[in-house]
Parts: structure tokens; sequence; C-alpha cells
């Protein structure tokens, strides 16, 4: 039986499509052996481009599969697959790049390399791509929450960012695509689907009279679906409509993930993004006013060109003033080919790194603060296999509002809906009592 071994980097659409290319290969009669231990015929490489650091890691990884075995085919996937195909297969032995689009043509080039050890370059220019690349994934390894893909690209050009040039423009998966493969899912007995793109808040820019909200409600009446999680959007992209499925939607999460990238105006002009801290801050007390007890998460980019101590210091208060209940902090990272990278004014590397200590306080206490209003809750939770957590004999699983809570009970019930009462708040996890499970017929006892 031909073997292949997978190496993912960077974030979870990567790994969705990681996924969803062992599928490919899976038709084709294949086994996925482990990458680091294991010879395997096929070694392929999806690769991030986010920062410099993700383009040297991949490379160092290309060279580690080469290394592994010199017969085998190695591909190269991903980012930065894409935006320089010419820098890695100038790497020795690399047989294919293939960049984020055509991965659908994958076995056809793996079967023509097998015949005649040709290497090949299968990118093209993302830029003209239009059309969502259908890739399904009907299952995952830990088969309690199903990530699916419904959204391609970014048309946001930020100054920091170089994904569109990588990814393409914004584009949509087509809604009954979507619809079939969330049934599938919930046929396979996953409770929780997570909806995910590059910017998936912008699903159906490019559609006739079809948005993410159309999307969700849709999702909405699919049976035997208990949860649907929004991997991130931004704040522009929560109107009313979306504000009206958040309020009455009772399978959407209690959960938020907004990216505000800086707390100061200037900041976040430079940045290009679309919104001012007051417009930032209005929409999340809506977004609470709708959805009482919502945890909204965010990520942060610190030190920023031009950043000044009064403009971080006037973001930290932003931060504070908001009390998101988790932070994902960045140090800013200069990217080859961006504009933020070309600018005067960059910021001392001790001064970024005293700036995200603090940040990173600042989301701990924050988190620790949002935990501590559910003590004594009851919230529904659905256990995911985690060895961390299984090593002390206790389930880990995530409540619908993103606490993660560890409490003891019988493995079986993985994947099951279960009510927990949180007896103890921590900053990254909290612990908890089981006090009954609910199966499919008695899931909607929802208030119970």
């Amino acid at each position: 039986m031909p073997s292949v071994a997978f190496y993912t980097l960077g974030c979870k659409v990567n790994f969705y499509d990681t996924e969803a290319i062992w599928q490919l290969f899976k038709k084709e009669g294949y086994e996925q052996v482990d990458f680091e231990t294991t010879t395997a015929d096929v070694y392929l490489i999806n690769t991030c481009h986010v920062t410099n650091t993700g383009d040297r890691k991949s490379r160092q990884i290309i060279r580690r599969a080469i290394r592994r075995n010199p017969d085998a085919v190695v591909a190269v996937t991903g980012c930065y697959a894409q935006t320089s195909p010419a820098e890695i297969l100038a790497i020795p032995g690399v047989d294919l790049v293939i960049g984020t689009q055509d991965r659908d043509k994958l076995m056809d080039f793996v079967a023509q390399i097998q015949a005649d050890r040709k290497p090949v370059n299968a990118v093209r220019n993302i830029m003209k791509t239009r059309e969502f690349e259908e890739l399904d994934v009907p299952d995952f390894s830990d088969r309690t929450r199903a990530f699916l893909k419904i959204q391609e690209g970014c048309n946001n050009f930020c100054t920091f960012c170089i994904i569109p040039w990588s990814r393409g423009l914004s584009r949509s998966r087509d809604p009954q695509s979507v619809l079939e493969q969330a049934k599938q899912l919930v046929a396979a007995g996953y409770k929780e689907i997570v909806l995910t793109g590059i910017h998936t808040g912008g699903y159906g820019d490019d559609l006739e009279n079809y948005k993410l909200v159309n999307l969700l409600w849709d999702l909405d009446k699919i049976e035997g679906l208990e949860r649907i999680r929004i991997s991130s959007i931004e704040a522009s992209q929560i109107d009313d409509a979306m504000i009206d499925v958040l309020n009455r939607s009772s399978k959407m999460c209690r959960h938020l993930h907004i990216p505000l990238q800086a707390g100061e105006d200037t900041v976040l002009k430079r940045m290009r993004r679309k919104y001012t801290t007051a417009e930032f801050g209005a929409k999340i007390k809506r977004i609470r006013e709708a959805m009482p007890g919502v945890a909204i998460t965010t990520d942060i980019i610190v030190g920023f060109p031009g950043e000044t101590d009064e403009m971080f210091e006037e973001g930290y208060r932003f931060m504070k003033e908001l009390g998101f209940s988790e932070m994902h902090i960045f140090p800013y990272s200069k990217r080859t080919g961006t504009p933020a990278a070309r600018m005067e004014d960059q910021v001392d590397e001790e001064v970024k790194n005293e700036r995200v200590h603090r940040l990173i306080d600042l989301s701990e206490e924050m988190q620790l603060a949002y935990a501590q209003n559910y003590v004594g809750e009851v919230l529904e939770v659905i256990p995911e296999r985690d060895q961390k957590a299984a090593a002390q004999g206790l389930l880990m699983g995530r409540a619908d509002n993103y606490l993660q809570v560890l409490f003891e009970g019988d493995e079986s019930l993985i994947g099951q809906l279960c009510r927990v009462k949180v007896t103890e708040a921590g900053v990254n996890e909290c612990r908890g009592q089981l006090v009954r499970v609910l199966d499919s017929n008695t899931a909607s006892l929802r208030g119970a």
C-alpha cells in the first residue's frame, strides 16, 4: 500500500486543506503515516507565508522530508508555495509545487512525477481565480468539532498582510455545497460545526443576494446540528441582520472572534483597517446586548511601525475597557512585499517584547475575569480527545462560550453534549462537574 505523510504549518485553514488533500490520497488507496517517524512514498508539506519566519520554517521542513526518503515524491502546497514557487523548486529534491489552487489535480501530478521524475511547477496566477475550490472533508480525526471551509481569499489588503497575494481575492463556496457538506458532517456524528475561511465574514460578497447571514439561517434549520461557530469575523461585517441571527438562533455559539489588531486610531489607519476604535467599541456593545454573556476574543498586533508609547498606552486602555475574554497577541513582524515592511519608524524589538508581555498579562486577567462569571453555572460542553486531560483521568471540552472545561467522566462521553457545572475558574481552563448527558433527542431541552 503506498504511503503519504503530511506536515502542516500555519493557520486552521491550512489544517483544513491538508485534511481535504488527505481525502484525495485516501481515495487512491494510500495510507497516512507519521511524518517524523516513518518513511513515506509521498511527502506533502502545506506551507505558511504570513511571516518571513513561516517561509524559513517551511524550507526546513521541506529539506527534512527530502532527507527522510530521497526517492519519495516531495510535494509543496500552501501560501509560501503560491507566492514563491521558484524559490521552493530551487531546493534540490522538490518534485511538485502546487500553491493554493488546483489541488484537485494533485493525484495526476503525483502519478506523472512517479512515472518520469521531472519536477513540476503547477502554480498559476491566483489573482485571476474567481471560483472556490471544492474540496470535501467528510470527517476529522478528533471527531467532536468539524471545520467547514466556506470561503477563500481576502479583498482587504491590510498594509501588514501578504495573504491576498497568496490566497487571491475573496470567493465563496456554493451555498448548496456548504449545506450538503454540513448535513454529511451531522450524519457522521458531529454536533458542532466551525465555519472557517481566510476572511470568513466576507462570505457571499461575490454571490447574488446571499450573505453569511442567509447561510447561518439555512444551517440553523439542519436537524441534529447543535452548534454553529464562526471562526473569525470583522466588526464591519456584523450588521443588523447578523445581530438578529446572534439574538434569535439557539444554535449560534456565544463566542465571536473579532480581530481588533490595534486599539488606537492612527495605528488602525496605517494598517488600513476599515474602522475606528469608536466604531469597533459601539459594535461590541450591540453584540453584547443581542447575546448576553458572549465571549469576544481578538487578535492584536503589537509594535506596528510608528506605534509610539502614547499610542500603545491608549490602545491598552481601550482593550481593558472592552474586556475581551481572550486576546491573541502577535509582535509585529516584517513581511517582505507588504507596505508596512517598507515603512519608516519600525519599533525596536525590546520595546515590542515589553509591550507583548504587558498585553499577555492583561489578556490573562481578562480571561480569568470572564471565566469567574460562570462559576456555579451549568454549561453545555462537548468533550473531545485530549491527551493531557486523559492523563489526569479527566475529560476536556469546550462550552459554547469557548470556555475550556475539565471534568470527571467516562471516555464514552466524547462527542456527546454534556451539561457541566463550573466549579472553579482558571485562565486557560476551568474545572467542572458533570450534571447530565443530553442525547440528540433531549438536546431540545435547552433550559432543562
